[in-house]
């Protein structure tokens, strides 16, 4: 073989092995993991095989420049841990390259400020409905506005009643006997006086108040009218009669309420109710009143869950006394809520720390007493997120250092070496049941931008068209920024988790410097838009299509989606357009079976494990 040949040859597989290295994440890392059978060590206790962090396929028996990538080699050390890798260690060089950043866990506040919206109501307790205590027919109706406020006793309608007309006779009649009868025996005296107070007994039953029957005594002629006062003051809030109507015993005249104290009905979500409590002050903004706020108090929880919206109503009760506030108007409500009752102040990491899977919450923890080149993942639990931090309730201690800067790499670069990494640990899709991911409409109509950008992606390196690609990734991880979804905790922790990856990769799309890397990316970019596909549902309102190319990464096959009904292949753009097949067509709203598509990403190709 020629030099020229030899060195073609050698330059195409520098490349090959380039593209293949840029399919794993864990770029610039150096996890050093010994071979199967370890690595032999000279006499004086020195490292006889050096390797890349770049290329861990390269064992040199002497230090020196990688013949790939031209950075320097690092020590393989003998005696490494059996099984999967369970850390990831980093020379000085790889850390400062991969922009690894710590913090120490420390003691905080995790009062949070919570906002909710909510609307205006009256105070149930406070309504009251007038009725008619007689049939009749309404000659007048005093007050005919709803709004009008009314006092107690105040007249509100004129009734014609048969019935209360006999009884006033009864009354006149049995008055007029007592007169007659006043020089008569005791007992006739006694039988007239027992008439009267039967005759006034009738009148109280028909609801006539004392005054106006002792009124309607003094009268000579049986009234043909009876004058409805109300029993309640307040204000009406509807009519429900007309002039003219005949109404039996019982019958709704008008509704009232009071509205010196009003509700304030708010909708929270289920991941906030740790953080609300009956009795908490709550400041209120009210959209008709811009600039003001009011005070008030959460008086109610709301103990049943609203399965459609996923919400809990929260009462807050709040003064109305200058009436200023109307019923229906809507409102935002702030609510400055701490964790709870503590001895100290809980533990809390910034919240850019934790990785989620949906029920798991990882960190990587700094190994003590390793200069700060090794770290760990280690599994812990959170409180709901307050502010910049997360509440830790249990999993770490203080003082430990944490990765609140490059733990997306470290994890990658464990996942690519064969180790449990956040994206190959069982979760939501395996041993959970589906439910637990639930979300509501407005969930995937949010993350319906993130799909689309993802398919014009797919558009553009099916047609060769890198700068397209790079407007693509660029404008789906603006997508994914901007999209905080109101949902399950289960389910937004699930996509926080994903979203931080497609953020990082699109990132690393968006700089892709040929289109090889830029498909290198878009292989990674797709595990985690089939991952959203499966833990979610299709957001797209059109069916999107699962397909598979057996000869692209290398010829280990590669997934994508596309919305055409043709393959339109990705990876190979017009040189191989037709290379694959649909294997699964998802309609809005479903999901993608977990049994349909690439399993948890592998490692790649020219990376040890």
């Amino acid at each position: 073989m020629s030099r020229a040949v030899f060195r073609s040859v050698s330059r195409q597989v520098g490349v090959l092995i380039a593209v293949l290295s840029a399919f794993g994440l864990g770029l610039w890392l150096a996890a050093p993991s010994a071979p199967a059978g370890g690595s032999a060590q000279a006499a004086d206790g020195r490292a006889s095989t050096w390797t890349c962090s770049m290329h861990p396929q390269i064992k040199l028996p002497e230090p020196g420049a990688c013949p790939i990538c031209g950075m320097d080699l690092i020590p393989l050390e003998a005696g490494g841990e059996e099984g999967p890798p369970t850390k990831v260690t980093l020379s000085a060089r790889a850390k400062t390259l991969a922009r690894i950043r710590t913090v120490e866990v420390t003691r905080g506040d995790t009062t949070v400020e919570l906002k909710l919206l909510g609307r205006v109501e009256i105070d149930e307790t406070k309504m009251r409905t007038i009725t008619s205590w007689v049939g009749g027919r309404i000659d007048r109706l005093n007050v005919r506005a709803t709004g009008a406020r009314i006092g107690r006793g105040q007249v509100i309608a004129t009734l014609y009643s048969p019935e209360v007309y006999a009884a006033h006779q009864d009354l006149i009649s049995a008055k007029k006997q007592i007169e007659k009868l006043g020089r008569a025996l005791p007992t006739t005296q006694s039988a007239a006086g027992a008439a009267l107070e039967s005759a006034r007994e009738r009148l109280r039953l028909l609801g006539l108040p004392e005054p106006e029957i002792a009124e309607m005594e003094r009268e000579t002629s049986p009234r043909k009218q009876l004058r409805i006062r109300s029993p309640y003051g307040g204000t009406i809030v509807e009519r429900m009669v007309d002039e003219g109507q005949f109404v039996a015993p019982g019958t709704p005249l008008y509704r009232t309420a009071g509205l010196g104290e009003l509700w304030v009905q708010l909708e929270a979500y289920e991941g906030d109710l740790a953080r609300i409590t009956k009795g908490q002050k709550v400041t209120l903004l009210m959209a008709s009143l811009p600039g003001e706020s009011f005070d008030g108090n959460v008086d109610f929880v709301d103990p049943v869950l609203n399965p459609a919206t996923r919400t809990v109503r929260v009462r807050v009760v709040v003064k109305n006394d200058k009436g200023r506030l109307s019923p229906g108007t809507f409102a935002e409500a702030i609510i400055h809520a701490p964790e709870g009752k503590r001895v100290a102040a809980p533990l809390v990491i910034p919240r850019t720390a934790p990785l989620f899977t949906g029920v798991r919450s990882v960190v990587y923890v700094e190994v003590a007493g390793s200069d700060g080149l090794t770290y760990e993942p280690r599994e812990v639990q959170l409180g709901p997120r307050a502010g910049e931090v997360y509440p830790v309730v249990s999993g770490l201690k203080e003082r430990e250092r944490v990765v609140v800067n490059g733990a997306f790499t470290l994890d990658s670069e464990l996942q690519i070496r064969g180790g449990r990494s956040v994206m190959t640990m069982e979760d939501d899709g395996s041993r959970h049941a589906p439910s637990l991911l639930e979300v509501p409409s407005s969930f995937l109509k949010g993350l319906e931008p993130v799909l689309r950008e993802y398919l014009a992606l797919q558009k553009a390196l099916a047609a060769d068209d890198v700068e397209a690609a790079r407007k693509a990734f660029d404008a789906l991880g603006q997508a994914a920024t901007r999209f905080h979804p109101r949902a399950p905790k289960a389910a937004s922790n699930a996509w926080h988790g994903l979203r931080e990856r497609a953020i990082e990769s699109a990132k690393r799309g968006g700089g892709a410097k040929d289109i090889l890397a830029v498909r290198a990316e878009f292989l990674v970019l797709s595990q985690l838009t089939i991952e959203v596909m499966r833990r979610f549902g299709n957001p797209s309102p059109a069916e999107v299509r699962l397909a598979y190319c057996p000869m692209a990464a290398d010829g280990k096959g590669a997934h994508w989606l596309q919305q055409s009904e043709s393959i339109e292949n990705p990876y190979f753009g017009k040189s191989m357009f037709k290379c694959g097949d649909i294997q699964h067509t998802v309609v809005h709203a479903d999901r993608l079976a977990s049994s349909v598509g690439p399993p948890p990403p592998a490692a790649p190709a020219g990376h040890a494990h």
